[in-house]
This record gives C-alpha cells, sequence and structure tokens, in this order.
C-alpha cells in the first residue's frame, strides 16, 4: 500500500488496481476503497478467509459446491458470479466473485474478485487478464536484463539499477517492433504502431499553407515570392508529407 500511495502521490490515475492471490485479501480490497480505487485480484482457494452469502459464513470451496449442487446454469467462459460480503473493522463490503475455467476442467476453477460490483464477469475477465502483460515483462528482465540480481543492496542504487533495467526492455522491445516480428509485447507499442490520418495531417498542412500567403499578403509580398517560398519549403518537407500538401491542394 506504500508504494501505491507513492504512485497515487505522484499523479498516476487508476480506477483499478490488479493483484494475484498473493496480496489479495480483504484488507487489501478495504484499503483501496479508502483511497477510491477499485480492486480486482484472484484469491486463494482457502479455508482461512470467510464472507458472507446469504447469511451464511463460507469460504471460496464451500460457496463453490453449494452454487454447482444448486444445478445453477454456467456459461462457457465462467461458471457463477456471486456477490458476497466480507468484513473489515466491522465494516461490510460487498465483493463480486468470479469463478472462471482454469483448463476447462469443472474441478479446477480460478476465483476472481472486485469491489466494482457493477462489472459484467466478462469485463472482470477481460481486465485481469491484462496482468498477462506484468508476467512477460518479468520474464524478459529477469532472464535478460538482470532485474532480479542488483549489485547493491542500497535503496537508491536499486531505483538506479530498475531505471536501467526498463530502459534496456524498451531498447529491446523497440528493436523487437522494428527488426524482428511487427506483432507488440502486450501493447506497450499500440500507440508506437499506430498510423497518422492522412486527411487531418494533409488538412493541417493546406490550412498552413493558406496561413502563410495570407500573413505575407498583409505584408505586402509579390506573389512571386511567395511562390518561391513555397516551392523551398515543399523541397524542404520530407517525401510523405510533400505528397500529403499535393494532395491537398
Amino acid at each position: 500500500m506504500e508504494l501505491l500511495d507513492v504512485a497515487f502521490n505522484a499523479g498516476i490515475k487508476a480506477k483499478y488496481v490488479l493483484f494475484d492471490s498473493w496480496y489479495a485479501s480483504p484488507r487489501m480490497f478495504f484499503e483501496l476503497l479508502k483511497r477510491g480505487r477499485f480492486g480486482i485480484g484472484m484469491l486463494k482457494r482457502t479455508k482461512k478467509v470467510y464472507f458472507r452469502y446469504r447469511g451464511r459464513q463460507m469460504d471460496v470451496k464451500t460457496l463453490y459446491r453449494i452454487l454447482c449442487s444448486g444445478k445453477r446454469p454456467t456459461r462457457d467462459d465462467y461458471f457463477y458470479s456471486p456477490i458476497v460480503k466480507f468484513e473489515v473493522d466491522g465494516q461490510e463490503m460487498p465483493v463480486k466473485l468470479v469463478y472462471v475455467s482454469n483448463r476447462g476442467a469443472s474441478n479446477q476453477y480460478l476465483v476472481l474478485a472486485t469491489t466494482k460490483i457493477g462489472l459484467r464477469p466478462k469485463e472482470i475477465i477481460q481486465m485481469y487478464g491484462r496482468r498477462w502483460q506484468i508476467e512477460g515483462y518479468f520474464k524478459v528482465a529477469n532472464s535478460t536484463c538482470s532485474l532480479i540480481r542488483p549489485k547493491s543492496k542500497v535503496m537508491t542504487a536499486f531505483g538506479v539499477h530498475m531505471a536501467l533495467v526498463m530502459m534496456s526492455y524498451d531498447i529491446l522491445a523497440l528493436a523487437q517492433r522494428q527488426n524482428i516480428d511487427e506483432r507488440t509485447l502486450g501493447d506497450l507499442f499500440f500507440e508506437y504502431g499506430r498510423a497518422l490520418p492522412d486527411i487531418p495531417v494533409a488538412e493541417a498542412l493546406s490550412w498552413l499553407m493558406r496561413t502563410l500567403s495570407g500573413l505575407g499578403r498583409k505584408m505586402g509580398m509579390s506573389s512571386e515570392a511567395l511562390d518561391t517560398i513555397f516551392e523551398e519549403f515543399t523541397k524542404a518537407l520530407p517525401s510523405s508529407l510533400a505528397r500529403l500538401l499535393g494532395s491537398a491542394g
């Protein structure tokens, strides 16, 4: 939570915080709500954490058996999605659970949870799935960039080490993007790979030329001088922009 507070205070805007079962606990969800954020995490299939469902206290395994015995219809992408209530510091906190099939087996399931109970189960599954990008990053950072092998245990030095690892990862990802494979690493270069819209750029160039022409006339410049300036300006442009300028008329 201290790291999250540092991130929030630094101006990072986020409505949701994703985390795996290591961090998933009623206290984590509760603390995030106090900070105005919703948590989405995977719960451990344990009997040590209890909640209330229809007035009865139980754990995720017991609830799953009850839902199965009730012969409720399941979906293709998830089994059940009940709303339960955890109690933290004497306050009840509603949490939506989503029982998801693990490898297609009915006896193997994962349990996702969120305090944003208005989300549909599919939305919860899709949003939690974004965590996989982090796992991909850690795999490359650990195996290639020595993320987990810093040479110093001093906090400041470790921060520098982390920054260098991230820069190295960015360089590797960009090299892959440009030279090896057109696919990206997660969504890292989604915006980078998006093509510029031709029509708005052409319109902007046309507006620029009209504005320069109008300013030239106000300053008393002749048409021949303006034509010469535009010719030199067009020659100095990259070929792609010059073609757009020609298409804009």
